[in-house]
């Protein structure tokens, strides 16, 4: 293999957007990023302006450049994956943004869910696109643009993924990868991988806003416009590969190619996530082609919407002790917690927590959902709190492979873990004793933008699909579950599976409480 041959990879984030520059072996050269903050103008909206995307992917590129000091000509492609960007963004016949892109976080359609239920036939849409009804998914985004903002609504030519506006900015060709359509939900046939005229009637959304050409994660959507290449430092008429949503495209970086493989990625959310060809709206999860082979096999996924973040909240609001000593030593305060917390016993003496910060994604499906701390006595203490934390992240997890293996061949029998969280081993440990399975990890950075560079080089025929599946990274084993743990566990997460149900009407009542006494 020619060393002297690079592509690009670049992910853009919730919070940030990164690239790698990489040699056509997988070996990553220079990485730059650009950091960002999500706009959040009212409870439960999220959303941001794409212009601040395509900003950050241009000063990523331009770093890993500079960084590198390569020639222009030796990079023969780049890709883009970008977050679940929800409803897309509403553009204009000429491309022009009509408003933010309302984004996986947002949950503000919750009338439009509502009206989906009461005038649409679910179970024929679940049957469609293999995706549930709820304030997640972007056709319901959608209809609440069509509901509450009819101005834009009537000025919409089409709605585009992230990863495909900032495409369409680069290449002057607009095109939708067959991952971030049908991560859509509502609107997208996932047996016939294309866009539903049924369920499009149904839902009263016009044919001609979904962008008529779809094409696979790994095709090729444009090639780069002269005036873009003289921006970023690139050769004009450079491939740039469709890319994909960027949990199935950091599932695929980290060794996730065929069926029966998963991997969870446990940042400030968790999303566990595997591959599969067949799907039941019904377990609760969320499908899609997969970015590699889209056409045959479907990346099928869960996730937790508060995991990392959980961990922090905890730290930053009660454990100041700990962070001060981890400063005055020059220590990690959570190596500080896990200290005190590793030789508590499973289920950190009759406690509970339910991880539900930021509501919950599936199977709960629940934005007013809650989080909590059951069976607390005055035998705890902050250790017993935190070990109960990350014990609550791990049972979601566990939640979220229950339902994946519902009438489907068995996963693999190990565990891949990705993330923030891979860096703990008392973790690590927990999340091998709750799920019964070996877990491994990866020394290098396995995310969305090495996915994507590996779409970059098999997208223009530097590499080929068994390349793919052999990978980039290796994931080893970090540790094996601990037998004498599992009966303590199991009983535990029958205990997790029970407290959402049981609390299910206090929590929404809580919600509803007066903010302020008139």
């Amino acid at each position: 293999m020619n060393a002297a041959i690079h592509v690009i990879g670049v992910d853009i984030g919730t919070q940030s957007t990164k690239a790698v520059l990489v040699r056509a072996d997988g070996h990553i050269v220079a990485q730059a990023s650009r950091a960002y903050q999500v706009e959040t103008p009212k409870p439960l909206w999220a959303q941001q302006w794409p212009g601040v995307w395509l900003d950050a992917v241009a000063a990523s590129i331009c770093g890993v450049l500079a960084e590198a000091g390569v020639d222009a000509a030796s990079v023969k492609s780049l890709c883009v994956s970008s977050l679940y960007g929800g409803s897309g963004i509403p553009v204009d016949a000429e491309g022009t943004a009509l408003h933010p892109c309302l984004i996986w976080m947002d949950r503000r359609a919750q009338d439009e869910v509502a009206w989906v239920r009461a005038n649409v036939d679910v179970e024929r849409l679940m049957a469609i696109t293999g995706n549930g009804v709820d304030s997640y998914y972007g056709y319901t985004k959608m209809l609440w643009l069509r509901e509450k903002m009819p101005a834009v609504w009537q000025r919409t030519a089409h709605f585009l993924p992230p990863n495909s506006f900032v495409i369409a900015k680069l290449t002057g060709e607009v095109a939708v990868d067959h991952s971030s359509a049908g991560n859509i939900g509502g609107v997208y046939d996932l047996a016939k991988r294309d866009w539903s005229d049924e369920a499009l009637k149904m839902l009263g959304i016009p044919r001609r806003m979904m962008p008529a050409r779809l094409v696979d994660s790994s095709a090729v959507a444009g090639l780069l416009r002269a005036d873009w290449a003289a921006k970023l430092g690139l050769v004009a008429g450079t491939p740039v590969v469709a890319g994909g949503v960027d949990a199935a495209v950091a599932t695929l970086a980290a060794g996730a190619a065929r069926p029966g493989n998963h991997v969870a990625m446990i940042g400030t959310s968790m999303c566990w996530g595997t591959i599969r060809q067949d799907v039941d709206a019904r377990q609760g999860l969320i499908s899609m082609p997969h970015v590699f082979r889209g056409a045959h096999d479907l990346y099928v996924f869960g996730g937790a919407s508060a995991a990392g973040a959980s961990v922090t909240w905890f730290r930053d609001n009660f454990c100041q002790a700990e962070i001060a000593a981890g400063l005055a030593q020059n220590i990690d305060p959570h190596a500080l917690l896990e200290r005190d917390a590793a030789p508590l016993p499973p289920g950190a003496d009759g406690l509970l927590f339910l991880p539900y910060l930021m509501g919950e994604r599936s199977p709960v499906w629940d934005a007013q959902a809650s989080g909590c701390f059951i069976g607390l006595g005055l035998h705890h203490g902050r250790a017993h709190l935190y070990r109960a934390v990350l014990e609550g992240v791990s049972m979601a997890l566990r939640h979220n492979i229950e339902a994946g293996v519902r009438g489907v061949a068995k996963l693999d029998d190990h565990l891949v873990v990705v993330g923030g969280a891979s860096h703990s081993d008392l973790w690590m440990q927990i999340i091998a004793d709750v799920t019964g399975r070996p877990v491994h990890t990866i020394t290098e950075d396995v995310e969305a933008s090495l996915g994507a560079a590996m779409l970059a080089a098999l997208g223009v025929g530097l590499i080929d699909d068994d390349a793919v599946r052999r990978g980039w990274v290796q994931p080893v084993r970090r540790t094996l579950p601990n037998a004498a743990a599992r009966p303590a566990y199991d009983a535990l997460f029958g205990h997790y599976q029970a407290a959402y149900p049981a609390l299910k009407l206090l929590m929404h009542g809580l919600r509803r409480l007066p903010l302020a006494v008139p």
